[in-house]
């Protein structure tokens, strides 16, 4: 069984900067990890690969410096890791993402001989930009199904099954058929921690494998930003309003006025 794991590397701090020229962000100088939810795909598909054992393939898009987030999962456990690092790439919306990783995910079958069963495993969202729609058009592109926000999983013979919390007291249990993609929360487990001498053997002695668009044979109207239905027309932080009340009075005045309050802002 083969589990496939996408992973972004992402800016590490919430004091982003945006170039007001272009409108995007600016990324020299910010440190960059694993977007927090891939953590968890991480880990899903090294229990995975302990309980079942399933060979484990991460895959990211991105410059050179997202070598780095492949290299943190190798150290974590997992057995292979590819970047795709194009300047064809450059651009990319999510439906290009989506198409780029897919072609990525089919060479590797391709190579092991198209195995039907075999998990992509994303995580929900990315916290650089919470559209939640990669994991879902990675699947559609593949022509396999997909199950979201996923909390917990279990691999029984060729089967998925699949937990979501719906509510704090309601929730489902699916079934599907592998292949399958699933996107997964932070309920559903615990990133482990590298050792010092598996980040050191990751670091030092494994290998990244490199792929180009040619590689992968990408149809170039399909990646980078002629591949893109979507284009970022703009970028800007909010101005913060920082407004104080200062509410005096007995319990029951303060509470009315700031009912009062509320309902001047149309808030209740």
């Amino acid at each position: 069984m083969i589990v496939f794991v996408c992973i972004k590397q992402v800016p590490g701090t919430v004091d982003v900067k945006i170039d007001p020229k272009t409108g995007s962000l600016e990324r020299e100088n910010i440190p960059a990890i694993i977007n927090p939810l891939d953590k968890h795909a991480i880990e899903a598909a090294l229990q995975l690969k302990d309980r079942n054992g399933a060979e484990t393939i991460a895959i990211s898009m991105g410059p050179t410096q997202a070598e780095e987030a492949l290299r943190e999962a190798l150290a974590m456990g997992i057995d292979k890791a590819c970047l795709l690092t194009d300047k064809a790439f450059a651009g990319a919306d999510t439906l290009a993402t989506s198409y780029t990783i897919a072609q990525a995910i089919r060479k590797f079958l391709a190579e092991i001989g198209d195995p039907r069963d075999y998990l992509v495993i994303c995580g929900t969202q990315a916290i650089d930009g919470d559209t939640a729609q990669v994991g879902a058009e990675i699947a559609e592109e593949l022509g396999i199904p997909h199950v979201s926000y996923t909390t917990g999983l279990v691999i029984s013979e060729d089967k998925l099954i699949a937990y979501q919390s719906l509510s704090s007291d309601e929730s489902s249990v699916l079934e599907a058929q592998l292949p399958v993609l699933t996107t997964v929360t932070k309920e559903i487990n615990k990133p482990r921690l590298p050792t010092i001498s598996a980040i050191a053997e990751a670091f030092d002695k494994k290998k990244i494998i490199k792929w180009s668009a040619i590689d992968i044979d990408a149809d170039k109207s399909k990646i980078g930003y002629s591949g893109s239905r979507t284009q970022v027309w703009k970028i800007f932080s909010p101005k913060k309003k920082m407004e104080n009340i200062r509410l005096t009075g007995t319990a029951e005045e303060i509470a009315q006025q700031l009912c009062n309050s509320l309902k001047d802002k149309r808030l209740i």
